[in-house]
C-alpha cells in the first residue's frame, strides 16, 4: 500500500470517528482520490489496469473487462497481421500468435503495467508472465517464441523493452515461428506495402 493511501486512511479514520454522513462522504471521496492516484500515478509515465481477459483478438491485442471493457495493445511488440478482408490479407503465423497469447492470458485476472493510450483508444501495456523463469512479460515470451517482432516501427520509437532485441535474435537463430521463413515481413512493413499500397508479395 502506498504512503499516500496510508496517510489518507488515517485521515479517513479521524474524520469518520463519530461523524455525520456528510463527513463520511467527504472522507470517502478523499480515500477514492488517493487510491486512484496511487494506481494511475506510480510514476509520471505508467499506470496499472486490473481486470479479466475476456477476448484475445490477435497476437498483440486483447480485451480486459473492468467496469467497462478496455482494449489493450501489448507494448514493444508487433505480431503477424490477421486477414481483414480481401484487400487486407493476413500474414503467416497470425493465428498461431493469437493462440499463443490466448494460452497465456485468456480468462485470467491480470494486472497490467501501461504507458499510454494510442490513437485508437487502446491502452499500451506490458502483460506480466506467471512462472516465466527469466522472462517477466508475455510480450517477451511472444518474441522469444517467434510469435512477434520487437517493434522497430519508426526507428524503434515504440520499443520500451530493449531486452526484446536479444530475445528476437535467439528466436531467429533457432528458426522459431516467424523465423522459420527466410525473410519474414515485419507487420509495420506489411501494413504499409500490402494493405496501403497493394504490394503483398515479398
Amino acid at each position: 500500500m502506498s504512503p499516500a493511501v496510508q496517510q489518507v486512511q488515517q485521515v479517513f479514520k479521524r474524520l469518520t470517528s463519530g461523524r455525520t454522513l456528510p463527513a463520511l462522504l467527504v472522507a470517502a471521496g478523499l480515500l477514492g482520490s488517493a487510491t486512484w492516484w496511487s494506481t494511475q500515478s506510480q510514476t509520471s509515465q505508467t499506470y496499472e489496469l486490473v481486470g479479466k481477459v475476456v477476448q484475445v483478438a490477435d497476437g498483440d491485442t486483447l480485451t480486459l473487462r473492468q467496469a467497462a471493457n478496455e482494449r489493450i495493445r501489448l507494448a514493444s511488440i508487433d505480431s503477424p497481421e490477421k486477414s481483414s478482408g480481401s484487400d487486407r490479407p493476413g500474414q503467416p503465423y497470425a493465428e498461431a500468435a493469437r493462440k499463443f497469447l490466448a494460452d497465456q492470458v485468456a480468462g485470467q485476472n491480470v494486472t497490467l503495467l501501461c504507458y499510454e493510450t494510442d490513437r485508437y483508444g487502446r491502452h499500451i501495456c506490458d502483460v506480466p508472465l506467471k512462472n516465466g523463469g527469466s522472462l517477466t512479460t508475455v510480450n517477451q515470451a511472444l518474441v522469444l517464441a517467434g510469435m512477434a517482432w520487437a517493434n522497430q516501427q519508426a526507428g524503434g520509437k515504440y520499443l520500451r523493452d530493449n531486452s526484446l532485441m536479444s530475445l528476437q535474435a535467439q528466436a531467429k537463430a533457432a528458426k522459431r515461428g516467424i523465423w522459420a521463413e527466410s525473410d519474414p515481413t515485419p507487420p509495420w512493413v506489411w501494413r504499409y506495402e500490402c494493405w496501403r499500397n497493394g504490394k503483398c508479395n515479398k
